[in-house]
């Protein structure tokens, strides 16, 4: 072989690599985008990215979910999303490599892709049918036939020689061309497809626009004065609902169109089961309530917990007309098994919900239709338990079972059937590390024991005694209280902690637990320094 031969390979050797990649990764921008567009004619939840990804959620453990809460927070299925594309490219890019010599097996690849996608989507708990299939096969077909396009304008003629260093050369006007032209493609298909996506849910956001609240027969009471001291740092007494934390399973958020949704109530000792619209809710009776909400994936001291004011119909009234009766009453079921549009279930103690609680189905959400985010147009409130057996969003199906009859959605996975909300305190400000002056330091936080009310909150400095904070007014037994501790702080670093105890007499644990089965428990500290 020739010197010349030989630099003629190291020349282009490194760029068909190059190019074998790019080629690789638009057919997979291809597949995506026109999966788009078919979701978007189907329904958003059948994109191969959102199903694999909603099948990722449903076999991930317990502990690695809790995990990524922890550590991500709300941006959970945001991180998750971005590792599936990034797997997805990386499987691109590598079948778009190995395409430079095997064509047709990289194409084939591609629609291994397409495989994968539409047993995701179909194999989902809110799957509608075969047609959830399309997005993900449509997707694949026109991504393998254009890295076979590409892959074929990067084949040599001849092998390179003496008289042609370079061989018959490979394709590059074809090549470009065709690149150039599935990269607008690709990019006009995604807009199309956000576009229908967008249409889809047109109706959906029509309907919430128009929805309108009836004042409610049993208005919440006004505040206490007093309820929500002026602390700076301190959350609010009621949290807005753009900062009310929200988790969930959904990598979508349902859109439902309040004018076509129906409610089922149906199952055992149902003896009148019923079917409601949205329009019959509103010409219920109408409640209202100041209710916090906990998520039992909060750590001690976390985020997730909030307190909103819900308007909806008593939910015991309901079950009650249908014939229902608890189970002190011989009421044959335990649970009941709500579910909601994206197929998942949760499972709620009927004793709990019919006990004289203000279990609500909630429509309305600090004065207004609840957002898309937190359930619109029907949702579960449930004061006292925690959100993964009570906080059913999107709800469409209410069924009564028992416990030993159906394990729902997280019971399945580890967490417990019943999980009361336990009681604990959180210190607000100031922050971990940080640097207050020498002085007096306001120290300020929030305690919660929903349906128990919180008695008592004491703060310890260090290792010294525990000394009772200032409780602000209560609200209700179903709110969180705050409270206030001024702290004459010294230089030097100190240690924070806080604990509560509910109007029981139960003081909170010192004892660590993770936040699976059942809810985490400790005290929450924090450790300062004083200048």
């Amino acid at each position: 072989m020739t010197e010349n031969v030989r630099n003629s390979r190291r020349r282009t050797g490194p760029v068909r690599l190059s190019l074998g990649a790019l080629s690789g990764a638009l057919a997979g921008c291809a597949a995506l985008a026109i999966a788009q567009v078919i979701a978007g004619a189907v329904r958003p939840q059948s994109g191969p990215v959102v199903a694999v990804g909603g099948a990722a959620i449903d076999r991930t453990p317990a502990a690695v979910k809790d995990w990524a809460i922890r550590n991500f927070g709300t941006d959970d299925k945001l991180v998750l999303q971005l590792g599936i594309l990034a797997v997805l490219a990386l499987f691109a890019v590598s079948l778009g490599i190995a395409g430079l010599r095997f064509r047709r097996p990289a194409a084939a690849g591609v629609l291994l892709f397409g495989v994968v996608g539409a047993l995701a989507a179909t194999g989902r708990p809110d799957s509608t049918g075969p047609a959830d299939a399309l997005p993900s096969v449509a997707g694949a077909v026109a991504g393998a036939v254009l890295l076979y396009v590409l892959t074929g304008r990067l084949a040599r003629r001849t092998e390179p020689s003496p008289a042609a260093p370079s061989g018959g050369d490979w394709d590059r006007r074809g090549f470009v061309i065709a690149a150039g032209t599935a990269a607008v493609a690709s990019a006009g298909a995604a807009l199309l497809g956000r576009s229908l996506a967008g249409a889809g849910g047109r109706d959906a956001v029509a309907s919430r626009h128009n929805a309108v609240l009836p004042a409610p027969v049993s208005p919440a009471p006004p505040v206490p004065r007093g309820a929500g001291p002026r602390v700076p740092g301190l959350s609010p007494f009621i949290t807005p609902s753009s900062d009310f934390y929200r988790v969930d399973t959904a990598l979508v958020v349902p859109r439902v169109d309040a004018t076509t949704w129906a409610l089922r109530i149906h199952g055992k000792g149902v003896t009148r089961p019923l079917t409601l619209s949205y329009d019959d809710l509103l010409r219920r009776d109408l409640v209202e309530r100041d209710i916090t909400l906990t998520c039992v994936s909060n750590e001690v001291g976390g985020p997730y917990v909030g307190n909103a004011r819900w308007t909806g119909v008593r939910l015991a009234d309901l079950l009650a007309e249908c014939g229902v009766r608890p189970p002190s009453q011989g009421g044959p079921a335990d649970q009941l098994v709500a579910r909601s549009v994206d197929g998942m279930t949760i499972g709620s103690p009927v004793e709990d919900v019919m006990d004289g609680r203000d279990a609500l189905l909630a429509l309305g959400m600090n004065g207004v239709p609840l957002p898309f985010a937190h359930g619109f147009p029907v949702r579960m409130v449930v004061p006292g338990l925690y959100g993964f057996v009570s906080a059913c969003k999107w709800i469409e199906d209410i069924e009564l079972t028992t416990f030993g009859a159906y394990d729902p959605y997280w019971v399945k996975r580890g967490w417990a059937r019943r999980a009361p909300v336990r009681t604990q305190s959180r210190i607000d400000t100031p922050k971990p590390f940080a640097r207050p002056k020498a002085g007096t330091v306001m120290v300020a936080g929030v305690a919660w024991a929903q349906h128990r009310g919180i008695d008592k909150v004491e703060v310890r400095v260090d290792d010294g005694p525990w000394r009772e904070a200032r409780l602000a007014a209560e609200d209700t037994a179903d709110t969180w209280r705050q409270w206030t501790f001024p702290w004459q702080a010294t230089r030097g670093g100190h240690t924070l902690t806080v604990r509560a105890t509910d109007r029981t007499g139960a003081v909170q644990t010192a004892r660590r637990t993770r936040t699976i089965p059942d809810g985490a428990g400790g005290w929450h500290s924090v450790v300062v320094t004083v200048d």
